[in-house]
């Protein structure tokens, strides 16, 4: 048999095989098309503050923070309503318990190697009055939050992940806020990229800032039974200035029209009496500075 025979019934088998359909991409509501396979984006290395935690840091809070109970915990109190909550003259009135609500005495869950405090995320929050004249001068904030965190929404295949929101107003104040209108931005942090943040913020940021003598405790006579004191969130804001320090930032600073201050705010597990010290405390394992008034 010759060559060009060979080559002849060669390409007619080829084009007895079946000629496989290409399978059209399902969108969803945005127009945006959905894989037929899952994609989901792993870390490709350990956080070093996170094994920082889970190996040094959570053991000695727990030697710190461990309270000794012998026996069974005493029975709540009766919470007694000022007035009589079957009268019914005072059903659609406020009837607030006697005593006050006596949330700030709101006992801890008992100690153990399972409630350890922990972050459970970091939330960036910054506001731009400059919004409510035009919704473009919301672009920058949006972009510098984008910037400092890469969150976008459900990123990586990750449920949890919102993206970077924008703030909008619930009531109206002043008669310059009104319900609906934008006026600012924020995002969550979560996993690694909380601890990617927070060692950005310890190592470059607040080192560089100026005159920053450290996070202001209240006073030693200020008492900790109040709502704040049993909350585990310590929250905190940096100037202007301070968003220039970010390398996310400092690396294309022409990029914004300016720079903007932001609130930090680190939310824990913490619940009870003595929940500020306790976020204090795990705050203080990395890095973050303190100072009394």
């Amino acid at each position: 048999m010759s060559a060009g025979a060979v080559r002849a019934a060669v390409t007619a088998g080829r084009s007895l095989r079946p000629i496989r359909k290409i399978r059209k991409l399902v969108h969803d509501e945005r127009g945006l098309p959905i894989p037929h396979v899952g994609i989901v984006v792993r870390d490709t290395h350990l956080s070093r503050l996170g094994e920082h935690y889970h190996n040094t840091l959570a053991d000695d809070l727990l030697y710190m923070t461990y309270k000794h109970e012998s026996g069974p915990r005493p029975p709540p109190r009766n919470i007694r309503l000022m007035y009589d909550p079957e009268d019914p003259y005072v059903k659609l009135r406020s009837n607030p318990p006697v005593g006050g609500s006596q949330l700030g005495r709101k006992l801890a869950p008992p100690t153990t190697a399972e409630n350890v405090v922990h972050l459970e995320r970091i939330q960036l929050h910054t506001m731009a009055k400059d919004a409510l004249v035009s919704r473009q001068n919301l672009l920058g904030p949006l972009m510098a939050l984008r910037a400092l965190s890469g969150e976008t929404e459900q990123g990586g295949g990750r449920r949890g992940s919102t993206g970077v929101q924008v703030v909008r107003g619930v009531k109206s104040v002043g008669g310059w806020v009104r319900p609906g209108l934008p006026l600012g931005a924020k995002v969550d942090l979560r996993g690694t990229k909380m601890y990617e943040f927070l060692g950005t913020l310890t190592e470059f940021v607040l080192p560089r800032l100026r005159e920053f003598p450290g996070l202001l405790l209240p006073p030693a006579s200020a008492s900790l039974q109040t709502p704040a004191g049993v909350a585990g969130v310590v929250s905190f804001g940096l100037p202007p200035e301070a968003m220039g320090l970010f390398p996310q930032i400092e690396v294309n600073l022409d990029a914004y029209p300016k720079t903007y201050g932001m609130h930090i705010h680190f939310i824990t597990n913490a619940k009870g009496a003595g929940a500020q010290e306790r976020v204090r405390q795990l705050l203080s394992g990395f890095q973050i500075p303190f100072a009394r008034r």
